[in-house]
């Protein structure tokens, strides 16, 4: 009995030291996966040279900002192929650079090389353009002038500025200025270059303004035709 007992004292001894040494290095190995990373910044990684990681970044920033500015001083110098550059960067780049060739162009034939360029090119146009096209209409106005002045506006997708297009053009078609036009040719027109405009603009409130201006427009054409 003396014999058993002993015996399985020291089985018992043997088992919990192993036991011991066993949990000891899973423990340690658990540690270690649990110790946290170290620190982490925006600007440092794992890298020894992770802290000048930012400065490429940095400089490319700074490079574009230059790079636009230079942009937009050709576009203001009249170099009309920053819009292609500029359309390839971004839209508030594009508009800036065709603000400033509509505004450096100060006479009707200027105007035409740029509207030639945007049409050539399938360019955006924007508010300033066809707002300086409306103007520059009124100086000579006729049956070519009216159609490509109706089409501009209506290209800029703004439903205001093609409503004042769309005044202007029926304006001076009832004080006669427009003779070789005749109603149901202007009312083609100012009714086709409407739909030019997108869905969102004509069925925004002033879509609805240009609707009811058309309205009026087409009343008026067809009472012409009638007499």
């Amino acid at each position: 009995m003396v014999t058993f007992l002993i015996t399985s004292f020291f089985i018992l001894a043997f088992l919990a030291i192993a036991i011991y040494f066993w949990q000891k290095p899973a423990s340690a190995i658990e540690a270690e996966a649990l110790r946290p990373p170290p620190g982490r910044g925006l600007f440092i990684d794992d890298t020894p040279d992770g802290q000048a990681r930012a400065e490429p970044d940095f400089e490319a920033a700074e490079e574009a900002v230059q790079q636009r500015a230079e942009l937009l001083q050709r576009a203001k110098a009249g170099e009309k192929s920053t819009l292609l550059e500029a359309r390839e960067m971004d839209a508030e780049l594009y508009e800036e650079a065709l603000d400033l060739l509509v505004a450096q162009a100060d006479s009707d034939s200027k105007l035409l090389t740029v509207i030639s360029y945007v049409a050539r090119h399938d360019l955006r146009v924007n508010d300033k353009l066809a707002e300086r096209v409306i103007d520059a209409y009124k100086n000579a106005p006729d049956r070519s002038a009216t159609a490509k002045m109706l089409h501009v506006a209506a290209l800029s997708d703004n439903a205001a500025v093609y409503q004042r297009a769309v005044e202007t053009a029926l304006t001076f078609w009832r004080e006669g200025r427009l003779s070789e036009i005749s109603a149901q040719e202007l009312r083609s027109i100012l009714e086709g270059e409407f739909w030019i405009l997108s869905s969102p603009t004509r069925s925004s409130g002033a879509g609805f303004l240009l609707k009811r201006t058309l309205a009026n427009a087409r009343r008026v054409l067809d009472a012409a035709h009638n007499d």
